[in-house]
Parts: structure tokens; C-alpha cells; sequence
């Protein structure tokens, strides 16, 4: 299972919210290059980066700073936030990033999505983030009624390959992850799973693996030192 470690930013540093709650901050760097730098020196080849302010407005706050991320040698780059145009598409997969992830366009505009991953095949992915099984967009901010489950199986019907799941509600709270709804995700065929939000314990990793999930993605409780990097690498091998 491959490992993604995480770095959210607003403002140019690395953030990490409480489920999604842009008032409930907490800054832990403001070099994410450095960041990323030590997640290579513990062992990982991949990112997620997230431009937090992008989500929040639709367009690409913090560009130049996943650019510098993308540059680094030696990381396959996934990026999300606010990337809801082709043009927002193509600079970023154009100027070194690996893989660009669409949320609120996905939920939105469906036709768009079609035409981008006919276009860029599966450095396409898409985000779903979910709060009650209720697909969330705009940065989180708003709950539609689409069942998120269901939405995963349409996105795979449209042809999109990767999916990043967020239980909003177990993001960046430290108290686990919902293996549940990875369990009935996986059933999904043909569809890789990146199970994100609240990977808290080096038993989760092991869970997911086991199941088959394809990546997982770790945030705060790296920051926090709850897990270490170089042990959940291990775990997911």
C-alpha cells in the first residue's frame, strides 16, 4: 500500500484543520519545502498537498508554493484545492505535478470531469469528501445530499481511476478512521482507494493494507508525533 504524507496549506504554511473547520487551525511549519524535504529523508516517494485557500475560493492561492513541492526530486506529487478549470489542470500537470485532484468540479460539473481524465487519464483524480456518507464541496463548507458511496461508483463509471475519501468528521480529530466505509469502497471494481482523515494508529495502516486499499494518506498525526513516518511506511509494506 502506498503512503502519502500531507501538507495542507493556507497562507504558504503547512496547517492541519479539525474536521474541516477552517476556525479551528493549527499552524505546525511555515517552510513546507522543509517539510516535504523531511518526509524524503524518512523514506517516502509520494505527497498530498492540499492548497486549503484554493478550496475555500476556487482558485490557485498557493500555486507557486506546490510548484516548489513538485520540483523536489524523488516525490510523486498529488495536488488538490480549487482546481476547477483546465487551465488551472494543465499549469499545475505541466509544471511537474503528478497527479491533480478534483473535488467541488466533480460534484458540479460532471462533463468536465469526463472530458479531463479523457484528456489526462489517470494523472486525473478526484476527492471525494464526505461528511454523514453526504458528499461535501467548496472546501468542505457545504453538505450536499449526495451519498458519497454512490458517488465513488459513478466517478468510476465516468472512467476516473483514483479516489481520495475523506470522513470530514474524523479528519485531524486523532481518534481513528472510518475502516467501515473503506470496506464497502473497495467493493468497488476497477476503482483505487486513497483512504484519508483520521489515520491515527499504526493498526489502521495494517487494516487497510490487508484490505487492499491502494494508498493511504497521513496528516496530523505525523505532526503531532501520534505515528512516525519511517513505522508507517513499514506497516504499509
Amino acid at each position: 500500500m502506498e503512503i502519502f504524507p500531507a501538507i495542507d496549506l493556507i497562507g504558504g504554511q503547512v496547517v492541519r484543520l479539525s474536521e474541516g473547520n477552517y476556525d479551528q487551525m493549527t499552524v505546525y511549519a511555515t517552510d513546507p519545502v522543509e517539510v516535504a524535504r523531511g518526509f524524503l529523508d524518512a523514506g517516502a516517494h509520494n505527497l498530498h498537498a492540499v492548497d486549503l485557500d484554493g478550496a475555500k475560493e476556487g482558485t490557485s492561492v498557493n500555486r507557486e508554493c506546490i510548484k516548489a513541492l513538485a520540483a523536489l526530486p524523488g516525490l510523486f506529487v498529488e495536488v488538490g484545492g480549487g482546481i476547477r478549470d483546465e487551465a488551472r489542470v494543465y499549469d499545475y500537470l505541466s509544471s511537474g505535478v503528478d497527479r491533480v485532484i478534483l473535488g467541488t468540479a466533480a460534484v458540479k460539473d460532471p462533463p468536465f470531469v469526463k472530458r479531463m481524465v479523457k484528456t489526462y487519464g489517470e494523472r486525473i483524480a478526484v476527492g471525494v469528501d464526505a461528511r454523514d456518507e453526504r458528499v461535501a464541496v467548496s472546501g468542505w463548507l457545504d453538505v450536499t445530499d449526495l451519498s458519497s458511496v454512490d458517488f465513488c461508483r459513478r466517478l468510476r463509471e465516468m472512467g476516473v481511476k483514483t479516489v481520495i475519501y475523506t470522513d470530514i468528521s474524523k479528519d485531524g480529530m486523532l481518534s481513528g478512521t472510518n475502516l467501515d466505509v473503506y470496506r464497502r469502497l473497495r467493493k468497488i471494481k476497477g476503482l483505487d482507494v486513497v483512504a484519508s482523515g483520521g489515520i491515527t494508529y499504526y493498526r489502521e495502516i495494517t487494516a487497510l493494507k490487508d484490505m487492499g486499499i491502494y494508498a493511504a494518506v497521513v496528516g496530523k498525526a505525523l505532526y503531532t508525533g501520534a505515528l512516525e513516518l519511517g513505522k508507517v511506511l513499514e506497516a504499509a509494506q
